[in-house]
């Protein structure tokens, strides 16, 4: 056993974004979880503090306002709850923003991370750091990142992350921080903010608007329901080896093409909408666009882990929360 969850005081960065705020919703959900998670988020564009309306009114549960890089304020929510575990989200995660804007990348993802260390560093606190499948670079048309492949990152996006996991491997052999790092698939399903490619292309489907695919639509990604991500986590944080790497997969793979097929056949299914396929316009490719990702989940399913949701059960899960569809 890693850590011992039952009672721990958990501090959650980036709890109101998409994937942190799954990840609070899961743990919650455990009713033999007698600890106390505080959500620490600055509330950016992408955050929504309705993501954790369910969980609001639970007395294991704070939300605090704040930014990752501010240390004194770290301090602060340590003298207050004695943290015994960072799980760390809290991070600027869309490629197209990162071509435009890459510094916000870098303040965010490496200063932010840096920040998170130095306090898990000063306090004993264990840090599970939540990296992407894309600091790996591009696959061809076959094999499967492991935890051992090379990274080769092509955005400033992944490059901020791979930069991020870097510290905190320096951190681990260097000073001694307790660590444990993981890499995710694409992650979809509700509460996700429409700038990526699934809930963009649900809601541009429910609003008629044109659906934009890059290039021809045969880049492959592998999608991971965000449900089974948080248990992946949590298994890791529960059964895993400090120092280690664990890679999470979803065993989902699509064309971004294939993909919107079958997220417009379960729009068409709720909307009673026809033919919405006329929608699909291709335009120019991205700069750096990696043509697949797949990752090998060997290691973590040593834990116990095993994905549960398919991606025809996810994207109809997706679907039925966006607002005004009606199930």
């Amino acid at each position: 056993m890693l850590l011992n969850l039952e009672k721990a005081h958990i501090l959650v960065t980036g709890g109101a974004g998409f994937m942190g705020s799954a990840f609070i919703r899961y743990i919650l959900k455990q009713e033999s979880f007698k600890g106390h998670v505080t959500n620490l988020d600055l509330l950016t564009y992408a955050g929504n503090l309705a993501s954790v309306a369910s969980v609001s009114a639970d007395k294991r549960y704070t939300f605090c306002l704040g930014d990752i890089r501010n240390y004194s304020l770290l301090v602060d929510i340590h003298s207050e709850r004695k943290i015994d575990l960072i799980v760390h989200f809290a991070a600027e995660t869309h490629v197209d923003r990162s071509i435009d804007h890459p510094q916000t990348f870098l303040e965010t993802n490496i200063m932010g991370t840096y920040s998170l260390l130095q306090l898990a560093r000063g306090k004993q606190i264990h840090f599970h750091h939540i990296s992407t499948d894309e600091v790996y670079g591009a696959l061809g048309e076959e094999g499967h990142f492991t935890e051992e492949s090379p990274y080769r990152p092509n955005s400033p996006y992944a490059a901020s992350k791979a930069s991020s996991d870097h510290l905190v491997r320096a951190f681990a052999k260097t000073y001694g921080v307790s660590t444990t790092l993981s890499h995710a698939s694409n992650n979809y399903g509700p509460f996700q903010y429409p700038e990526k490619f699934i809930p963009l292309m649900i809601q541009n489907a429910l609003e008629g608007k044109p659906l934009p695919v890059y290039g021809k639509g045969d880049n492959v990604r592998e999608w991971l329901f965000v449900e089974d991500h948080a248990r992946a986590i949590w298994t890791i944080l529960s059964c895993g080896e400090r120092g280690e790497v664990y890679n999470i997969g979803g065993g989902n793979e699509r064309s971004n093409l294939d993909l919107l097929h079958l997220i417009l056949k379960e729009v068409e299914e709720v909307t009673g909408e026809k033919n919405l396929e006329r929608l699909i316009t291709f335009v120019s490719d991205r700069p750096g666009h990696d043509f697949r990702y797949a990752m090998s989940g060997a290691k973590v399913e040593k834990l116990g882990y095993l994905p549960m949701w398919s991606l025809e059960k996810g994207i109809r899960e997706t679907v039925q929360s966006f607002p005004g569809v009606c199930v």
